[in-house]
């Protein structure tokens, strides 16, 4: 293909709550043994991009160690691969990341040194399958400036955290509001756009000139009266999980057959990076009913409606209904959760219940400390 690709990771948000206090959101586990980077990342490789960058900045460390290697996304050519980029502090600068067009402003070797004439720029916390070759032959044939990857929300969904856009009878974007506090429409922003790399080489480095950071509002939102920038409606499956509740709806919505199937049964596939566990492990008594359970988990007792992730251990005569278990839980003997997210690495103790109200979520942090010298 003949664009580069830049994935944007280094965003946190408060409405994570305590689940970003360890990680990036683009490093937020989703459905039993994917992080939510995997996705980009797989529809970069699916669509023959050869040389994809990622910026990351806040608690990037579980993220790094994820693309330490750019063979689980086929990256490893002679001719591309895997870059992973954080903020650093250097003669000329000692800043940090200050905003999404600052983080490539401060990595534009990455952007001069390449050849390719066009840039897909990406968000870390989606979770979509697309053609970016598509978007492309779109972009091109509407002789576009810029194309932004639009999702139409179903009705009573909150467009109010999200990019909200107007588009005419052609595609073009009319209106951009940024995270409004009120807002009529459901079309949103899906954090995916096409440019022409060296147009975005001269828009960052007059937007650093006039020390604006902001990839959507300082390019997108400024520039829509000015340059051509157009919609591109994506008609499948799209979640965003930067909210507890997003994060939680989506791992709940790979529970569907037709959802699961879509990612992991129909090409092109979604690729992680391999953990080598033994396959789960049910012990007399163990009762489980529409979940996902990944590799390494022991279960003993009564799993429903829930998805485990990596090295969970159910104890005796447990009962976990509706919830999120994280990676490397060990849940003690006695225990009843529903309509929960537990953290990862925590010891959950025996004969205790975590139970949020119908239609509330509750995180479950437990300071035990398993892991002594």
């Amino acid at each position: 293909m003949r664009a580069i690709g830049i994935v944007l990771a280094g965003g946190n948000s408060s409405r994570m709550k305590e689940l970003s206090n360890k990680r990036a959101i683009a490093a937020m586990p989703v459905a039993g043994g994917y992080r939510s980077i995997d996705f980009a990342l797989s529809n970069m490789s699916n669509s023959h991009i050869q040389k994809v960058a990622v910026f990351t900045q806040y608690n990037a460390k579980s993220l790094n160690e994820h693309l330490n290697s750019s063979k689980w996304w086929d990256f490893g050519r002679k001719q591309g691969g895997l870059f992973v980029f954080n903020p650093t502090i250097t003669v000329d600068n000692s800043f940090w990341y200050r905003g999404t067009a600052d983080a490539m402003y401060q990595n534009l070797s990455f952007l001069k040194n390449s050849h390719e004439p066009y840039v897909i720029i990406a968000s870390g916390d989606g979770v979509y399958k697309l053609d970016y070759n598509k978007v492309l032959e779109y972009h091109i044939a509407k002789k576009a400036d810029i194309t932004v990857v639009c999702k139409k929300l179903d009705e009573g969904e909150d467009a109010s955290r999200f990019g909200v856009i107007k588009t005419n009878e052609d595609g073009r974007i009319e209106e951009f509001e940024e995270k409004p506090i009120v807002t009529t429409e459901n079309t949103v922003s899906a954090g995916v756009y096409i440019i022409r790399r060296r147009q975005l080489i001269e828009l960052i480095e007059k937007s650093a000139l006039e020390e604006r950071h902001d990839f959507v509002k300082d390019i997108l939102i400024r520039y829509k009266n000015l340059k051509k920038i157009y919609a591109y409606n994506l008609e499948s499956y799209w979640s965003n999980i930067a909210t507890v509740e997003s994060y939680y709806k989506t791992n709940m919505d790979f529970l569907n057959k037709e959802i699961r199937d879509y990612f992991f049964k129909e090409y092109p596939g979604v690729y992680s990076k391999i953990d080598d566990s033994p396959p789960a492990k049910y012990n007399k008594g163990a009762v489980v009913k529409n979940s996902l359970v990944s590799s390494g988990c022991i279960i003993n007792g009564e799993v429903e409606n829930s998805v485990l992730f990596k090295k969970v251990y159910v104890g005796n005569n447990c009962v976990i209904k509706n919830s999120i278990i994280l990676n490397d839980v060990h849940i003690g003997d006695n225990t009843y959760i529903e309509n929960c997210i537990v953290e990862s690495r925590d010891t959950i103790r025996s004969n205790t219940r975590h139970v949020a109200e119908k239609d509330e979520i509750q995180i479950v942090i437990e300071k035990n400390e398993r892991y002594v010298l």
